[in-house]
């Protein structure tokens, strides 16, 4: 019989963060992902300081072990490129690094990333990993929860957590998560070889174009010379203005003035691909009776970045804190459950809250454009938007009219 005290369905950073999290606690886990990894995934490919912290927490050696890796490079900071052209290099600040001689990011494509973690844990004797199995079915008894394949083969448990992506039905036949467009990206991907003018410290680069505004074009460098290409928009954005992603990315390689030039002898690698990101814009139901959502499946992905990773990874390790709690408590209620909800939300609600507040003001480029050329021209507001990108406390400013006021008269 394939039972444990907890099953997770899905292996990406989120899942494995909770099946690992859960094991530093002593508690047994059973891993379940439909694919066999290494597997692809699309995405950003960025892994932020958040992650790099969350990692830390768990075991400070990990982090180590991806900076030996070939397959990532370090990133010290972020481009912003206004709507006005303008460019603004942001160093992420070296506090942000877990320890002084790590980097406070980096940049690993997903394939890589996710295996890498996958990796982790299958080293764990607490986890037990199994690929290739699709779970389709859920369901709650007295006694315990049953997951289903397919086949029809079972898996017992006394709480289990999806970590299976923006795709996961489980989202909607039990949280009544749907997708709306106010509160979801469509993104498209592709990798390049060869793309001139890259920062020498791997900044990644975010350019907030007006066609494309809430949401923005990347590059982010890779090793061996590639980049992540790409852009997002908001989906209520792209059915107003009946945007093809696909081709306003090529024309945007061959006719925007920032970029034509820059690509004018890179070599595409593969073809574009589409993902989806629900964004954690709007606060949700994300658990019930002996279930917790989180990642992706609970919609938790930053609403002015995009980033998925770090709130996947931190909501998988706030679950195994609060199964923890449910198993000493052998209480796996609907009501209990929901301090799981609470602790989430008060971990990282006011984050979501302020980047949704950020994304409303791309709606005024004049204004962004703006805030970015007194920005470069103050060597103080270019620390304080430096601290920005990672301290929530600094950012809180952005929520008070006094701090508009002294960057645009100050």
């Amino acid at each position: 019989m394939n039972k444990s005290k907890i099953c997770i369905v899905g292996a990406g950073p989120g899942g494995c963060s909770t099946a690992l999290f859960l094991a530093k606690k002593g508690i047994p886990s059973i891993l379940i992902d439909k694919a066999t990894f290494p597997r692809d995934k699309i995405c950003g490919d960025g892994v932020s300081g958040w992650v790099l912290n969350i990692l830390n927490k768990l075991d400070p050696s990990i982090n180590y072990q991806l900076t030996e890796k070939p397959y990532q490079v370090p990133s010290w900071g972020a481009r912003f490129v206004a709507p006005n052209h303008q460019v603004l290099d942001v160093p992420f600040k070296i506090e942000d690094a877990v320890n002084d001689d790590l980097p406070a990011g980096f940049v690993s494509k997903r394939i890589d990333f996710d295996n890498f973690l996958v990796d982790q844990a299958k080293q764990n004797p607490l986890i037990d990993f199994i690929e290739g199995t699709e779970i389709n079915h859920f369901e709650t008894g007295k006694e315990a929860a049953v997951l289903r394949d397919s086949s029809g083969k079972e898996f017992y448990c006394q709480i289990a957590v999806f970590a299976n992506g923006a795709y996961s039905k489980f989202s909607k036949q039990l949280a009544g998560i749907k997708m709306e467009k106010k509160h979801y990206i469509a993104g498209i991907r592709s990798y390049y070889k060869g793309v001139n003018g890259t920062h020498k410290k791997n900044y990644i680069e975010l350019h907030f174009l007006k066609n494309l505004l809430p949401g923005y074009f990347w590059i982010f460098p890779l090793p061996n010379g590639e980049a992540n290409v790409g852009l997002g928009m908001r989906s209520d954005k792209i059915s107003k203005k009946k945007v093809n992603l696909k081709k306003e990315l090529y024309e945007l390689l061959q006719s925007h003035p920032d970029l034509k030039e820059r690509f004018k002898n890179a070599e595409q690698i593969d073809t574009p691909k589409g993902f989806g990101l629900p964004l954690g814009s709007k606060k949700r139901k994300i658990s019930g009776e002996r279930f917790m959502l989180i990642g992706d499946a609970a919609s938790l992905i930053d609403p002015f970045t995009g980033e998925g990773i770090g709130n996947a990874m931190a909501s998988g390790m706030y679950a195994a804190i609060h199964a923890q709690k449910c198993l000493e408590k052998g209480d796996y209620s609907a009501k209990f459950m929901e301090g799981y909800d609470r602790y989430t939300y008060g971990r990282i609600g006011s984050e979501l809250k302020l980047s949704t507040l950020m994304q409303d003001l791309l709606n005024f480029p004049w204004l962004f454009s703006l805030i970015v050329n007194k920005v470069i021209s103050n060597p103080t507001l270019r620390n304080t938007m430096s601290c920005m990108l990672t301290d929530i406390e600094v950012r809180a400013q952005l929520k008070k009219p006094s701090f508009y006021f002294k960057v645009l008269f100050g």
